[in-house]
């Protein structure tokens, strides 16, 4: 935090640097005789391109460029873009290769939403600075986190090639498919990792939690029969339900002249994708024991508070763990890695539900395969809105508080969407502008 030459009855606070978020960013608030005036989540990594640079390369080049843009979520990024161009040519990925799509976005939730859980978010509920200082008088709980996000990178690792920047995915299936005694040696770990998913349940739904229920409107994939990771329609709690390929008509990417980062409109006003938009409009795929697991703990669906984000994060990694049990048990290897492509010009659209929320891919491909045309839009850009809309909202209750104390108060609250910045340039030093009575 550093402090700054106020003018008369202004009053500034800025901290450089957020802690625990993916990404470098900003955070400046004004407030005019004690009531809110603005709120800018200011993005301030350089843009990254990657829309450009695929630009140019060939079709079968995507994937594993696509994965270097985050190290936390690039299953996501390969899912939403395989699908994207092979839709483009008529390639549908079914039986044993969509189930090991399938297993590998289980595995990248898993390791994403235990480090969220455990390293990033529960420190803030406990009142520790880092998992690292948190760990001191928890060992035992802060070695239950890192051994689930260790089981949910040995998914990656095995179907991926490695479990940062996987190599093995490719348009039409994988470059190498597991045999069945590979995926079964998972088994006695995953089995240790979904009672431990249960226990971290229970952990979590023990926490205190602030008094503060907003009127979302939630985004999220819908599947008729699944809850949603690689397929599905996006569907908004108003009751719209549209497909990928309709995506740009509903949602509106826009500039702010404060960010490097786009933010994302449904119809002109901001909305919440993520855990919580997931888990309430998908609640009837949850597994029995994980709304038993729930019940039990005596907390009812629909999540109406984005501190409850760390719950819904705990339940969807209780659930990918039982995915990944019952996918392995019926795993038969296919017989070919990947479906034979035939390459054709067109254009292509999909959205799969990366662990921070849905994440849409355009591409569009000339007759020999190469990219012409790319569109993405991540998670994070599309919660930025919302992020302002809820600080502007929470911070009337910390006004009263110490600058230092309103800023970590505000931390915690862009916690809750354990926003990924990097992916999102295309975020927290904190700065608030107090004028006249505050």
């Amino acid at each position: 935090m550093t402090g700054k030459q106020e003018p008369k009855n202004t009053r500034t606070i800025a901290v450089d640097l957020v802690a625990r978020v993916e990404g470098e960013g900003a955070l400046r608030v004004t407030v005019k005789d004690g009531t809110v005036q603005g709120v800018e989540l200011k993005i301030f990594e350089p843009p990254r391109f990657f829309e450009a640079f695929l630009q140019g390369r060939h079709y079968s080049e995507v994937p594993d460029i696509v994965a270097r843009i985050c190290g936390i979520c690039p299953v996501a990024y390969q899912m939403s873009a395989v699908h994207a161009i092979e839709q483009i040519f008529g390639l549908r990925v079914e039986g044993a290769l969509r189930d090991l799509r399938r297993l590998i976005y289980c595995g990248e939730w898993i390791e994403s939403h235990a480090l969220h859980v455990y390293m990033l978010q529960a420190p803030d509920f406990l009142g520790y600075d880092s998992g690292i200082a948190m760990a001191k008088d928890h060992p035992a709980v802060v070695t239950r986190g890192l051994r689930l996000k260790k089981a949910g990178n040995a998914i990656m690792t095995l179907l991926g090639g490695r479990s940062v920047h996987p190599v093995s995915v490719k348009v039409g299936g994988f470059s190498r498919v597991p045999r069945r005694s590979e995926l079964e040696g998972l088994k006695n770990e995953l089995l240790w990792a979904r009672d431990a998913a249960i226990e971290t349940v229970r952990w979590v739904a023990d926490f205190d939690y602030p008094d503060f229920k907003l009127d979302y409107t939630y985004v999220a994939l819908r599947h008729p029969d699944e809850y949603p990771f690689n397929e599905g329609q996006v569907a908004v709690s108003s009751g719209l339900q549209i497909s990928a390929n309709e995506f740009e008509q509903h949602f509106t990417e826009y500039q702010v002249a404060y960010s490097t980062a786009l933010h994302c409109a449904l119809q002109g006003s901001p909305y919440l994708v993520g855990p919580l938009a997931r888990l309430n409009l998908n609640q009837e795929h949850v597994t029995p024991l994980a709304k038993q697991v729930l019940t039990n703990c005596t907390i009812a669906l629909p999540f109406r508070n984005p501190f409850h984000g760390i719950i819904a994060r705990s339940v969807e990694i209780l659930y990918a763990l039982e995915e990944s049990l019952r996918l392995i048990e019926r795993y038969e290897p296919p017989p070919v890695p990947a479906l034979p492509v035939v390459v054709r010009p067109g254009t292509g659209m999909a959205c799969t539900e990366a662990p921070r929320g849905i994440l849409y891919h355009r591409y569009q491909v000339d007759g020999d395969g190469v990219i012409r045309e790319a569109k993405i839009v991540p998670p994070t850009s599309q919660n930025q809105s919302r992020i302002e809309q809820d600080l502007r909202l929470f911070m009337p209750r910390l006004l009263h508080l110490p600058d230092k104390e309103v800023a970590l108060a505000c931390e915690r609250v862009i916690r809750c969407y354990d926003p990924c910045i990097s992916c999102a340039t295309h975020f927290l030093n904190l700065e608030i502008t107090r004028e006249g009575a505050a």
